[in-house]
């Protein structure tokens, strides 16, 4: 080994501690990078694998009744390639010993076999058997809810008629990886279930027989989307077509796609912060480094060494402890994607998970870690190897010495003198301080945006379900009905107040942009179900012209004043003009409101509603619900509690599951930051405190001069940490805005006092660290000269 070499080997063993702390913030950042990247490529490669595997659908389509001889003109459709058609309808289900309301979707299988398209994935049991009324195979969430296995029975309203049905087999399914019930924004398995049935049977069920009200279909190669559906809408319309949609837009896959695309930008934004603070840490510690080896790079261009020996010396010792970070962090994200893996694959319901971690990852990582280690030590080694040897071996010029502002103002007698030793330090090497401060601000930061989106999901709910929803239950009819229903609602017992709302499939244009949506009509004052404005008041629906959310807004590039053409998709589906009222604030899914009689007119079905929000008597939920559970017309019955609960536990739950373990690296970067300002500062200062030694200082008053200068720097850091962390973490927001969350960006007192404890936390260890050092320091060796 060159003995340039077993020099930076010495160097690496003298700052162990320092180089550690460095490399657990890259190992940090890579494990992080590498079990995000690596979960979204397995989970992407898996969704790929099994939509081709099973055959998922490019298109659905809903129509009230059509007949099966329809299909043939619908094969013949320029575009299509494939289609099948089936029954599907809406049913209240009976689950023993399970009290709430239950509701699902029953759709057919083709008799005796799987379907062509959306086939089932069996985990247990069997498909239904040709010419078996009442077999039912259930989806493999809602059975796991409900701890239904293949022999149970449940029963179903079908049609009006109380049906018991037998479970015969347990499947998962690509159109249902997630069993959104139409209104809700969020999987409940408990309270909603897929399941499917024979065609002959269930047809018959619902008058059906030699006739569909549901397709999917796929595309022919090089088809047109939008062509396609418009050609099937013309052919559909007639038998009650609601609209036909493509892939994008069917609710699981829009679920789906809408939470990868957050898990990416997190996967992204956040390993590279933490890389930049690794590589900021290094340039501070390689930068004192080189200025505490003066002497040494004079003696090493003195015998010989070139410019780029002594360069290419520094580099391999930062390289050493940026792969040092890379291998732990590739080795901990690897176990980590593992375990994720195996937690997404529970939540996202796939019959398989091809998790792996690829090479270009594993590349990608390392890349990362050492374009941040070279960037952030390059002005430091360029110093270093331009220094002239004749000029290096002069001591570095000593510090201008001069009174200070505090001497200044006369103050210097309220402190003693280990005090006024440190207020001097600030003053006379105030950039010191302040790439100190901004260190240990980096580490606040970085937990700041690990543990806002707690508050933001507290916020969400408080605003969404607290302002914005204050029913206790949303009743939904199978079909738009007469406002004599809202009546009918209100006079039931336990029913305190009836609010009634209408639904209307739509798809909205402006200009080039279009959007397939519900629009919500509703009183001109309702109660329960408030949209708010941008101060989160109630905002009043005027008599004519739409209210959107503010993202639909931005979808459609419109503001309030334009104009918005509005395609009904039902009824007469008549195309209309509306001008847009206003904007509403909704942090959860998109929508549009409308006055309930200017959507009635619009749709032109006459004075319908689809549902009504109901205040209850809490005391009589359970009789109510079974009251309107008997009830044929109700398709469906939502709880509010149950959808908070729905929520924390899908989106929150997941987003908060990432945040937890961001935060615990945050955690180590916060003392890796804290711990190498404290290591730096007791390297740069040692001489200076073992001459304080010996000039007769206790060890307290010379801990006290260091320790507490570190103290004052970590408390003037955490203010400026809060504000870093609160910019990035707006920033971080904004790149996050889906279509199905627009989460918006709140920190609470809890997570500035946690972050604050944190960062206070690791000083103190950092602290209780560098004073068994300072109790250990070698007072004759340190005054000795160095070469």
């Amino acid at each position: 080994m060159k003995a340039i070499d077993r020099k930076m080997v010495r160097d690496l063993w003298g700052m162990r501690g320092q180089a550690l702390a460095i490399a657990f913030v890259f190992l940090s950042g890579v494990a992080a990078f590498v079990s995000m990247t690596s979960v979204m490529d397995a989970l992407q490669r898996t969704l790929h694998a099994y939509y081709v595997d099973h055959r998922f659908a490019d298109g659905f389509a809903t129509v009230r009744r059509a007949p099966e001889r329809l299909l043939a003109q619908i094969r013949e459709t320029p575009g299509i390639n494939s289609v099948q058609s089936r029954v599907a309808a809406g049913v209240n289900l009976t689950i023993p010993g399970f009290d709430e309301p239950v509701s699902g979707l029953i759709v057919s299988l083709p008799e005796g076999r799987q379907p062509d398209l959306n086939r089932l994935f069996v985990r247990e049991g069997r498909l239904v058997a040709p010419g078996r009324e009442n077999e039912v195979v259930l989806n493999e969430p809602f059975a796991e809810a409900h701890d239904l296995r293949p022999g149970d029975r449940i029963t179903a309203i079908l049609n009006g008629r109380y049906t018991p049905l037998q479970v015969v087999g347990i499947a998962l399914s690509p159109e249902f990886l997630m069993q959104i019930q139409p209104g809700s924004l969020f999987p409940d398995p408990r309270r909603y279930g897929v399941m499917w049935m024979g065609r002959d049977a269930l047809g018959a069920a619902f008058d059906m027989e030699g006739a569909f009200n549901d397709l999917a279909f796929t595309l022919a190669p090089g088809a047109d989307p939008d062509a396609v559906i418009a050609r099937l809408d013309a052919l559909l319309q007639r038998y009650g077509g609601q609209g036909a949609y493509g892939r994008a837009d069917h609710p699981s896959h829009f679920f789906i796609t809408e939470e990868f695309r957050q898990l990416e930008q997190t996967a992204t934004v956040l390993p590279l912060i933490f890389l930049a603070v690794a590589a900021f840490l290094l340039n501070i510690v390689v930068a004192r480094l080189i200025a505490l080896q003066r002497e040494q790079i004079a003696v090493l261009k003195a015998f010989g060494y070139t410019n780029r020996d002594v360069g290419a010396h520094y580099a391999k010792l930062v390289l050493l402890i940026a792969l040092l970070g890379a291998a732990g962090g590739t080795v901990l994200g690897h176990w980590m994607g593992a375990g994720l893996g195996n937690l997404y694959l529970e939540y996202y319901r796939f019959p398989f998970l091809h998790y792996s971690l690829p090479p270009a990852v594993v590349a990608t990582a390392v890349g990362l870690t050492v374009a941040a280690a070279l960037v952030g030590v390059l002005q430091a080694v360029r110093r270093a190897v331009r220094l002239p040897p004749a000029e290096a071996m002069r001591p570095a010029p000593p510090a201008v010495y001069r009174t200070t502002l505090v001497e200044r103002l006369g103050l210097q007698r309220f402190f003693d003198p280990p005090t006024r030793m440190i207020l001097r330090n600030f003053e006379r090497r105030p950039l010191k301080a302040f790439l100190t401060i901004l260190g240990i601000s980096s580490s606040c930061a970085i937990l700041i945006m690990g543990l806002f989106f707690g508050d933001s999901f507290d916020y969400v709910t408080r605003v969404q379900f607290g302002i914005a929803q204050r029913e206790n239950l949303t009743v939904t009819f199978t079909e738009p009905t007469s406002t004599a229903a809202l009546y009918e609602l209100a006079s039931l017992p336990g029913v305190l107040h009836a609010e009634p709302f209408r639904t209307v499939p739509v798809r909205l244009r402006h200009a080039h942009r279009s959007y397939q949506t519900a629009i919500e009509g509703i009183t001109a004052a309702p109660y329960l179900r408030r949209p708010v404005d941008i101060d989160l008041q109630p905002l009043t629906v005027p008599p004519e012209g739409l209210v959107l959310t503010e993202r639909l807004a931005q979808i459609l590039g419109v503001q309030a004043g334009d104009e918005v053409l509005v395609e009904v998709q039902e009824g007469r589906r008549r195309t209309r003009a509306v001008p847009v009222a206003g904007l509403t604030r909704q942090f959860i899914g998109l929508a549009a409101y409308m006055d309930m009689a200017a959507l009635n007119r619009l749709a032109g079905m006459g004075q319908a509603l689809s549902g009504a929000y109901l205040m209850i008597d809490k005391d009589r939920e359970a009789d109510l619900t079974r009251t309107l559970t008997d009830r044929p017309r109700v398709a469906a019955i939502m709880s509010r509690e149950r959808a908070i609960a729905a929520f924390r536990e899908t989106t929150a739950k997941t987003m908060l599951t990432y945040t937890f373990i961001l935060s615990l690296f945050a955690g180590v970067i916060a003392f890796g930051v804290v711990y190498n300002s404290a290591r730096i500062s007791l390297s740069e200062r040692d001489r200076e405190l073992a001459s304080l030694r010996v000039l007769g200082l206790t060890r307290g008053e010379v801990a006290y001069i260091l320790l507490g200068e570190l103290a004052v720097l970590t408390l003037l850091a955490i203010p400026l940490g809060f504000l870093l962390g609160a910019g990035a973490g707006a920033a971080m927001v904004q790149a996050m805005q889906t279509d199905m969350y627009q989460l918006p960006f709140v920190l609470g007192r809890r997570t500035l006092a946690l972050a604050a404890a944190v960062v206070l936390a690791a000083a103190l260890v950092s602290a209780l660290i560098i004073n068994r050092r300072l109790n250990r320091l070698d007072l004759i060796g340190v005054l000795k000269t160095r070469a």
